[in-house]
């Protein structure tokens, strides 16, 4: 294991542990419910919009380290981000975790999120690692 990889499981660890992201989120535009029947993770993420960007996020449940995590550093990864942005970097994670994205300038624009790469070598966490995305990414079609 490379010193990378320590790395990312460093940060998987701490989002897991204590997500300042994991909070209730006052004025929220748009809430929406994931759930994992495989492994029970379950989450709620809050969004709020100021015009076209994301302006802040937030979510609550409950879930193993992976889907924890995932979804702390995606809050992090799409803060900020217009929501065609957000689109893309979400359509990028979901590649990369099905492994038909592997350039690396593409997963640059994952930020931290990259951290999850090496999901997609263990079948049995896939879901727990794209549980948010999906939400965020059902959430986001929704309000267009």
């Amino acid at each position: 294991m490379d010193d990378l990889d320590n790395i990312y499981n460093e940060l998987i660890m701490e989002h897991s542990m204590n997500s300042y992201n994991k909070k209730k989120l006052n004025n929220a535009d748009f809430c929406e419910m994931g759930h994992n029947p495989n492994c029970g993770d379950e989450i709620t993420l809050e969004l709020k919009l100021n015009g076209d960007i994301i302006e802040d996020m937030a979510f609550s449940g409950h879930g193993c380290a992976i889907s924890q995590a995932s979804t702390s550093i995606m809050i992090d990864t799409l803060k900020g981000k217009t929501i065609s942005e957000a689109k893309e970097i979400i359509k990028t994670f979901i590649e990369m975790i099905k492994r038909e994205i592997t350039d690396e300038e593409e997963l640059a624009k994952l930020e931290d999120a990259i951290a999850f790469r090496n999901v997609s070598n263990m079948p049995a966490r896939v879901k727990c690692a794209l549980l948010a995305w999906h939400t965020i990414e059902e959430m986001l079609n929704k309000k267009q």
